[in-house]
C-alpha cells in the first residue's frame, strides 16, 4: 500500500487541478470567446505563481507536512491545472543553481520543442487522414 498512495495522491490532486482548469476554460470562453487563449494564459501564470509559492513553503517549512501533501499540491494539482508550473520551476531551479546556459538551452528547447511537436502531430494527422490542407 505505501508504494500505491503517492499515486494516489497525485490522481486526488489531478482531479481538482483538470476540474479547476476545465473551469477557467469554460469561463475564459464566455468573457473573450474564442479568438484570445485568455484560460490557458491564466493557468500558466496563476499555477507558475502558485508553483513558486509552494516551492518556497516546502523549502522552508516543508517539514511542517508529509510527502503526500507535497505530491498533491504540486504535481497532482497544479500538475493537473498547469504543467507549465512544473516546467517553471525546473527552469528557474537550473538557473539559481548556477546553470544558467543549461536553463537557458532547457527553455529555448522546451518552447521550441513543444510547438514543433504540435506542428509535427497536425501535418501527420491530416497525412495520416487524408485531409492535408
Amino acid at each position: 500500500m505505501e508504494q500505491v498512495l503517492p499515486y494516489v495522491w497525485v490522481a486526488l490532486g489531478s482531479a481538482i487541478g483538470g476540474a479547476l482548469r476545465h473551469g477557467v476554460n469554460r469561463a475564459s470562453l464566455a468573457l473573450w470567446g474564442p479568438s484570445l487563449p485568455g484560460g490557458t494564459l491564466f493557468v500558466n501564470l496563476a499555477g507558475c505563481f502558485a508553483m513558486g509559492l509552494a516551492a518556497g513553503f516546502f523549502a522552508f517549512r516543508g517539514e511542517a507536512t508529509g510527502p503526500g501533501f507535497r505530491l498533491f499540491l504540486t504535481t497532482g494539482v497544479l500538475g493537473g491545472f498547469t504543467t507549465f508550473s512544473a516546467f517553471s520551476l525546473d527552469a528557474a531551479l537550473l538557473w539559481q543553481r548556477g546553470d544558467g546556459a543549461l536553463a537557458a538551452a532547457y527553455v529555448a528547447i522546451s518552447v521550441v520543442g513543444s510547438i514543433a511537436g504540435v506542428f509535427a502531430g497536425l501535418a501527420l494527422m491530416r497525412l495520416t487522414l487524408g485531409q492535408a490542407n
